[in-house]
This record gives structure tokens, C-alpha cells and sequence, in this order.
């Protein structure tokens, strides 16, 4: 195994009810962790109408029903309706909150690359997952196979997961780790030009 190089409850009845999150679209289908997956259906076309309710809601997912259908000039059961239909596709995969890691006692953040055994990225995926702080996994092309952002208490804990926790699951060849010394989030923001146009 390769050494480690270091660098650097009220309830909106206008709102939808948090789904639960549907599978990410990978390389790979995602890995069973229990009964068969549900298949998604064929992703339907967006409109104009779909885009600006996805712009609103990844802006401000607490939106209400009422207020997206003002924004976008339907009726409330439209845009109802076009809601639940973006979730049951899969296009809408939850609704979740955008945090401040340091300001949630996470102050250490890296992105983690790792070369893994040919053929493993479904078991060490599902490993991945089950690490405490990881909070986006892709399976990439180039110099090495997967990109892990963690997030940690301090320095302390990150070497103790990637030391202890990485680098013991036996599809890992090596790991490399880049810290984060500051990050901006770059959600969608009324002042930046919309990126589903």
C-alpha cells in the first residue's frame, strides 16, 4: 500500500414534503444495500417552466409551493404537480441544506484521490459512503480513480481517517491528500447567470 502524501418540525402545507433521495447517475448503477432499487423511469424533457423551478428551489429549498408558482407564473397545483413529477424522475434527488462546515465544527477539509484495484468502484464506494464527513465521491479518469471530499473536525481526525479508515480497505492502492485551505460554494445565486438556461 502506498504511503500517504500530504499536500497542502412546523410543517409548510404549501411546501413538498422532503422526498427520499434518489440515486445519483453514475458510471456504475448504485450498489444494493438491500431490496432491488426501484428503476427510474426515462427522464422526461425539461421546459423553460422546469428550469426556473429547479434555479428556485436549489437557490432556497424551503420555498413554498406558492411562492415558486408565483415566481414562475403558473397555477399552485402546476407547479405542484411539475415538482413532483421533476422528483419522480430523478431530477430532484432531495432537498437538503447548504452548510458552513467550519461554522458546523467541521474546520478540516480535503478532497482525497485514490487509486483503487480494477473493477472495485462499487465495493469501495459503498465503503466511501459509510465514512464519517464524506460528502461527494465521483469515480474519475486521469491520474487516479476517485475524488472524496471529506470534511473533519480538525487535522487530527483526517489523518486518522485517512490513515486508519482509507487506507485499510484492501481495494485502495494509494491515496493522495489535497487540503482545503478555503472554499466557496457555488450554489445558484440571483445575482449569477443561470446555469440551466
Amino acid at each position: 500500500m502506498a504511503a500517504e502524501q500530504m499536500a497542502g418540525s412546523g410543517e409548510d402545507p404549501g411546501r413538498p414534503a422532503p422526498p427520499a433521495a434518489a440515486p445519483s447517475a453514475t458510471t456504475a448503477p448504485p450498489v444494493p444495500t438491500g431490496p432491488e432499487p426501484v428503476a427510474l423511469p426515462p427522464a422526461r424533457p425539461l421546459d423553460a417552466t422546469d428550469r426556473d423551478i429547479l434555479r428556485i428551489l436549489q437557490t432556497d429549498g424551503r420555498a413554498s409551493i406558492r411562492s415558486v408558482a408565483e415566481r414562475v407564473h403558473v397555477s399552485r397545483a402546476n407547479a405542484y404537480a411539475r415538482i413532483n413529477r421533476l422528483v419522480e424522475d430523478g431530477v430532484i434527488r432531495g432537498f437538503g441544506a447548504r452548510v458552513d462546515h467550519e461554522r458546523a465544527g467541521q474546520g478540516a477539509s480535503a478532497y482525497i484521490t485514490l487509486k483503487i484495484v480494477q473493477n472495485s468502484w462499487r465495493t469501495v464506494r459503498e465503503q466511501l459512503q459509510a465514512l464519517p464527513g464524506a460528502t461527494h465521491i465521483a469515480l474519475v479518469s486521469g491520474d487516479f480513480d476517485v475524488l472524496l471530499l471529506v470534511h473533519t473536525p480538525d487535522n487530527r481526525a483526517l489523518r486518522e481517517l485517512v490513515l486508519t479508515r482509507i487506507q485499510s480497505i484492501p481495494e485502495v492502492l494509494s491515496t493522495r491528500t489535497l487540503l482545503v485551505f478555503e472554499e466557496t460554494d457555488l450554489g445558484p445565486r440571483p445575482d449569477r447567470p443561470a446555469e440551466l438556461a
